[in-house]
């Protein structure tokens, strides 16, 4: 009975009891999916409705910031850059007395003069930018 055309691979019998059998996965399938709307907690309008001023935000206050303040700045060839040895000078853009930028976390925030304190450098802000363009250099 090999030559039978019914237990030849691939034959519509075979195919019709492969067919048989996915019908049934799929029936146990769909019998155990259950779909429902998630259910959200009810939200609290008190935050939303409360005067501005009136938010804690005190957890704010402890975040770190890096602030940095640069003397000036340079550009330079590799070539003079591998020539560089200790006790080397490398001359700034700016001039001694003119005033630095200060910034915070690589935004600029205003600009001040160098000073020294008890054998440390310092610097005395002299100008903050205006809010709009502290936002402006946020974006």
């Amino acid at each position: 009975m090999a030559d039978d055309p019914l237990d030849a691979p691939g034959t519509k019998a075979e195919t019709e009891i492969a067919g048989d059998d996915w019908a049934a996965a799929l029936s146990e399938q769909e019998g155990s999916e259950r779909i429902q709307a998630p259910a959200f907690a009810e939200l609290n309008n008190s935050a939303a409705t409360a005067p501005a001023g009136s938010q804690n935000l005190d957890f704010l206050l402890d975040i770190p910031l890096d602030v940095t303040v640069e003397l000036g700045r340079t550009s330079m060839i590799i070539n003079k850059m591998l020539q560089l040895t200790q006790g080397s000078v490398v001359e700034l853009d700016k001039a001694a007395g003119e005033p630095v930028e200060i910034f915070v976390n690589n935004k600029l925030l205003g600009k001040g003069e160098v000073i020294v304190i008890n054998e440390r450098f310092g610097v005395r802000i002299t100008e903050i930018i205006s809010q709009a363009d502290r936002v402006k250099n946020i974006a």
